[in-house]
């Protein structure tokens, strides 16, 4: 008898296009923000907040729309170079070796070229050692991605189920908004399990049972 296959789990991939981003109050500021790029102060500005608040797809929006580089932070290293003329997005900004943010910092404003940093707290919060850095770091105007009200997380979670094919009727959703913590980063680690029990069954319909596993799954509970 024929061993059982299982599913193999492939990972969705971010959906970056400007039409899937889910505007709302709390990130109004930064979509503003970003749709004037000629009036930042300094051609700097940084983007923070907690994870899963949508802060890379702003950037890469910002990045499609312009045609500014993209970099990740904890890949920068020695003399990175600017070489687009509509500047550059540096994500994962806080995590960047502090003397290639430096230079970055330095030879796009020696260009006149914009940048945009990402990062989980301000840039004056960041820990760094070089003085020359932390000064120009605090003088970044910064713009917080807040928190997600009840409406918009209820968005994001109708948004990943879909981008994962999962049905569930509107009683599970009010189940798992209800169930766990108000954090888009644990919302969309719940519809991640949601995905793996419904490959494992091979339905994509949810379950009670899937919603109480996926809620366990992230909450311990």
């Amino acid at each position: 008898m024929a061993a059982r296959q299982l599913p193999l789990l492939i990972p969705s991939e971010p959906d970056y296009a400007e039409a899937s981003f889910l505007r709302a109050a709390s990130n109004e500021a930064a979509w503003t923000w970003l749709g004037r790029t000629e009036v930042w102060p300094d051609r700097r500005l940084a983007l923070f907040g907690e994870a899963d608040r949508g802060k890379t797809h702003l950037l890469r929006i910002w990045a499609g729309s312009t045609g500014a580089a993209v970099m990740d932070g904890p890949s920068l290293a020695e003399f990175p170079e600017v070489t687009a003329a509509a500047g550059v997005a540096v994500d994962n900004a806080d995590h960047a070796d502090e003397a290639a943010l430096l230079h970055l910092l330095n030879t796009a404003h020696d260009v006149d070229r914009p940048v945009l940093l990402v990062g989980r707290a301000a840039p004056a919060h960041w820990p760094v050692r070089l003085r020359d850095l932390d000064s120009r770091l605090r003088a970044i105007t910064a713009v917080e991605v807040e928190a997600p009200d009840d409406d918009l997380l209820r968005r994001l979670l109708l948004h990943w189920l879909a981008e994962r094919r999962l049905v569930a009727d509107e009683t599970l959703h009010d189940r798992l908004l209800l169930r766990l913590p108000r954090s888009p980063e644990v919302l969309r680690a719940a519809v991640a399990r949601l995905d793996r029990e419904a490959l494992t069954s091979r339905k994509r319909t949810v379950t009670p049972g899937m919603v109480r596993e996926a809620v366990a799954g992230v909450t311990g509970e």
